[in-house]
């Protein structure tokens, strides 16, 4: 019965690290991302990534897989996750 609850308190501490980590990777993303995007748009073209976010123009046609020329916040975050 201890052991039990002592696997459910370190599997709920673990998720609740994990959930901390990305929120703070997310934060991060956002910061860079809204200091990328000149013209506040919401949307990172490929020159604007180069500019703001090198990783992201890197990888800019795997995160813009639907060919739209930008990626948002949202796509980053996903990929990044």
């Amino acid at each position: 019965m201890l052991a039990k609850l002592l696997m459910v308190v370190t599997s709920f501490f673990v998720l609740s690290v994990a959930q901390a980590e990305d929120s703070a990777k997310a934060k991060e993303i956002t910061a860079k991302f809204k200091a990328a995007d000149k013209n506040a748009d919401g949307q990172l073209s490929l020159e604007e990534a180069k500019a703001g976010m090198p990783r992201v123009a890197k990888g800019f046609d795997k995160i813009d897989v639907e060919n739209k020329g930008y990626v948002t916040l949202e796509q980053i975050i996903t990929m990044a996750n």
